[in-house]
């Protein structure tokens, strides 16, 4: 069944508006048969719904073409901005032509291809600024994929793999993203789309504006259930967390990879799809004999895995990646979110000019760290401390302000009359409370200053109460955001945006330029939002923001507790461990913000900042230096260059140099590999190194052995490379036993089946940093240190797409914080997850 769509949009600005035609659609052939669209506009935007019959016309054909005319607004679009799209998010599609700047870029899912349609394909730089222009895409059942603009071709490429994993419950969406944030701007007119490949002749018709009259009728299909995002949203959660420590492409227990699809595995009775009960990989899990020594299946979870293999089996992901599937594809809804102590510190000083860094520390419950940060979401509570804590600092920083030369930034009126105190109530509360008081906010302010004038106080005295108030409010003590109703993601307020902009970039209070912006609705006018991330990234405070990142992701405040064995280490002095967190940070700021080297180089940068103490502490030449850090270059030093030769790293296995502690940084924050705790049962006493036995050979021993190594081979290796590094990190060729100790050894990358030797540290450190995974790690770990909260598998799409553009720029720091500020990640607020 063909279904022909016809119809002229505009879009302006966000603004979306139909001409005369709005939306004229007619069939064919058979409209008896035919499944109707609906048609309607909503957000700017325009939605066809309930495109099912057309997705399994073109499931059923194995080719399609999707031809119109459109117009571009404005070449500096990207993200790609949507043109046209069948999908359900910023990470799940069938297929999309949007516009990327001056190109052309498609996304087409398949077998082959991800959820996200990813890899696609481009043209070169071909659009022109309001030029009319038809396109046409089309895909035969090779996998040949053609785009063609006005009749002639201009990209081509082989997607290959079926069709049959469309998702006939997506939505044609034209104009955006079906949950916003990639917006186009421009006029499209006379979409087709056929489930058949258009013949030369019939592609240059439409390019000359004539109707095809003659269509390829194709026969219906049952409707396909909704197995494939059953296995994207659940399935590939369940295997993660219980089958993939055992099952992966590197340790494939039993020839049985179930990090891929089991393709190879349906012939031989392991996975039957369509008939769980005959699947032998069922039966191990409705019987507990899998997970092997681990908690089994909970009903739920084996309820949805037979469902699953009962509806088909479908799998349309390459690779389960552990990092990305451990946590379900769940929205993660706004909630308050309390500041940080530092985030506290930081908006005290740029909204009112007072320093209370050693009080608010002092008196403030630290921060405890979950999920490899101390600003997790979840783990912000606040307790009776909390409130006390609050209520002194706020009469602390009242003290110290200058509360007229702050009442002088608003008004230079100082009388107690109703409109000039609610006036200035007005006016102060933008800045302090991130956005202008509600009218009851206003009243309740305006009493605390009329009881503070009727106990005979005076204005400053007043005003000075009225501040302690609002510093105390829920509005100021957290980042609170409106909540999202209906289950569409919401665009954030302007408001909104300016402090999830500021909290961002700078860990700290919106200034009043971004205010004035959100107050005059500026943010969405052309080019606003570029300018004024760039000037935030210029910032001191960008810089600082970025070292706190650094100081978090690498966990350097634990290096104030460190207390190494007098006895192992006579020589060491606590002053090292200062300096060892100062190296890393100064090193991650020459790198970062004075070089703007791409984030990979942190890996292997051939220098770093030492002082006369250090440098004799790790065995490097020492003579003129002093107890001042200072640059030296290490691009003759064996072994040193890069973060994993720093100290403050090194000191992470402890004493005794342990190899599973530093291979699990590798792996957890690296790679982003995945590994669970051992089993109870498992014995995890350390062994000690002796005479000729050396710690590598532990480990090696580890490795060998059944009932460790399939766990152990994943990450001890990854520390082999070190081994020449003791506890404190300096470097030596025997250790205290007399053993001769090694650098070689291999990298095993997620995802991989067999993994990557090295033969000397440099090698290790240049594997590392030249690791498309180890990159995107650092894209990971920054998003979900401004986020607040874990990422999980609804993350992916959005997280893949700021790599992505990150990567285009230059891969630096800088270019990661630009993809990510404009991201959907920051301008979209979720809805809480379904409780179906």
């Amino acid at each position: 069944m063909v279904r022909r769509l016809i119809f002229v949009l505009i879009l302006a600005y966000g603004v979306c508006s139909l001409h005369a035609e709005e939306l004229i659609s007619r069939w064919v052939e058979n409209p008896v048969e035919a499944h109707e669209f609906g048609g309607g506009k909503q957000d700017g935007v325009v939605l066809l719904k309930r495109a099912s019959g057309l997705v399994e016309s073109i499931k059923h054909s194995e080719e399609f073409t999707v031809a119109f005319r459109f117009e571009t607004d404005d070449l500096d679009q990207a993200g790609p901005a949507r043109i046209v799209s069948i999908s359900r998010n910023t990470s799940h599609r069938n297929f999309t032509i949007g516009q990327e700047k001056g190109r052309i870029e498609v996304r087409l899912r398949s077998t082959k291809t991800s959820t996200n349609g990813l890899p696609g394909f481009s043209t070169d730089d071909v659009l022109v600024e309001n030029v009319s222009t038809h396109l046409a895409l089309t895909r035969d059942q090779s996998g040949s994929t053609i785009l063609y603009l006005n009749g002639e071709p201009v990209a081509k490429k082989l997607i290959e793999g079926s069709l049959r994993n469309w998702d006939p419950g997506f939505t044609l969406i034209l104009g955006d993203e079906v949950s916003g944030g990639r917006e186009w701007k421009g006029k499209l007119e006379d979409l087709a789309i056929y489930p058949r490949i258009l013949s030369e002749e019939e592609l240059l018709a439409l390019v000359d504006g004539e109707n095809l009259t003659k269509m390829t009728k194709v026969t219906s299909i049952p409707p396909h259930r909704a197995n494939e995002e059953l296995f994207e949203t659940k399935v590939t959660t369940i295997l993660t967390r219980h089958c993939l420590e055992c099952h992966d492409s590197a340790t494939a227990d039993g020839d049985l990879d179930l990090s891929k699809a089991l393709a190879s595995h349906t012939d031989d009775g392991i996975l039957v799809p369509g008939d769980a009960a005959a699947s032998l990989l069922w039966e191990s899990i409705e019987l507990d004999d899998m997970p092997h020594k681990r908690e089994p299946l909970s009903v739920e979870e084996k309820e949805i895995f037979r469902e699953w293999i009962d509806g088909g089996a479908a799998w349309t992901i390459n690779f389960i990646d552990p990092a990305i599937y451990s946590r379900p594809a769940e929205p993660i809804p706004a909630r308050a979110r309390r500041l940080t102590v530092t985030e506290y510190i930081n908006t005290v000083r740029d909204v009112f000019g007072v320093d209370i860094f050693a009080e608010a520390k002092s008196i403030l419950p630290p921060e405890v760290r979950a999920d490899g940060f101390s600003n997790t979401i979840y783990n912000l509570s606040v307790d009776l401390k909390h409130i006390e804590g609050y209520s002194e600092l706020a009469a602390i920083i009242v003290k110290k302000l200058d509360v007229a030369a702050f009442v002088k930034r608003f008004t230079n009126k100082r009388d107690m009359t109703d409109k000039t105190m609610i006036s200035l109530i007005e006016e102060m509360s933008t800045p302090i409370l991130r956005g202008p008081a509600v009218k009851k906010e206003t009243s309740l302010y305006r009493g605390v200053s009329t009881s503070a004038a009727s106990a005979g106080g005076e204005f400053d005295d007043a005003v000075g109460f009225v501040i302690e108030a609002m510093l105390q409010s829920p509005r100021f003590l957290y980042r609170l955001e409106k909540p999202v109703t209906g289950s569409r993601a919401r665009r954030v307020s302007d408001y909104e945006l300016a402090s999830r902009l500021s909290y961002t970039i700078w860990g700290s209070a919106p200034d009043m330029e971004l205010l004035n912006m959100a107050a005059s609705r500026q943010f969405d006018r052309e080019g606003m939002m570029d300018r004024q991330i760039e000037r935030m990234l210029r910032d001191p405070r960008a810089v600082a923001r970025s070292l706190e990142f650094c100081s978090e992701w690498l966990n350097l405040d634990r290096l104030a507790f460190l207390q190494p064995n007098a006895k192992h280490f006579p020589e060491w002095e606590t002053s090292l461990a200062a300096e060892m967190k100062e190296e890393t940070l100064r090193f991650y700021e020459e790198v970062v913000w004075k070089e703007q080297r791409p984030l990979g180089e942190l890996l292997n940068a051939p220098f770093s900042f030492l002082s006369r103490d250090l440098a004799a502490h790790y065995g490097l030449e020492s003579e003129g230096l002093d107890g001042e850090l200072a640059r030296v270059d290490l691009s003759g030093e064996q072994g040193r260059g890069g973060l994993l030769t720093h100290g403050s790293l090194l000191t992470i296995g402890g004493d005794e140099a342990s190899m599973v502690s530093r291979g699990l940084f590798v792996l957890n924050d690296l790679l982003r590999g995945v590994i669970k705790d051992p089993p109870p049962c498992v014995d995890t006493t350390p062994i000690e190194s002796g005479e000729n036995l050396s710690r590598r050979e532990v480990a090696m021993e580890r490795v060998a052995d059944s009932s460790c190594g399939g766990c152990h081979s994943k990450f001890e290796p990854l520390a082999y490379g070190l081994e020449k590094y003791d506890g404190l990190g300096s470097y030596m060729s025997r250790d205290e036993h007399g053993n001769v100790l090694r650098e070689d050894g291999e990298v095993l990358f997620p995802g991989e089946a067999e993994p990557v030797a090295f033969e000397s540290i440099e090698e290790l450190m240049n594997l590392l940093a030249e690791s498309s995974r180890v990159k995107e790690t650092m894209t990971w770990k920054i998003t979900q240190f401004a986020l607040g909260r874990p990422l999980n598998a609804g993350d992916a799409g959005a997280v893949s797409q700021i790599h992505e553009e990150a990567t285009r720029n230059g891969g630096r720091y800088h270019d990661v914080m630009t993809a990510l500020a404009k991201s959907r990640l920051i301008r979209y607020a979720e809805p809480a997850p379904s409780t179906d």
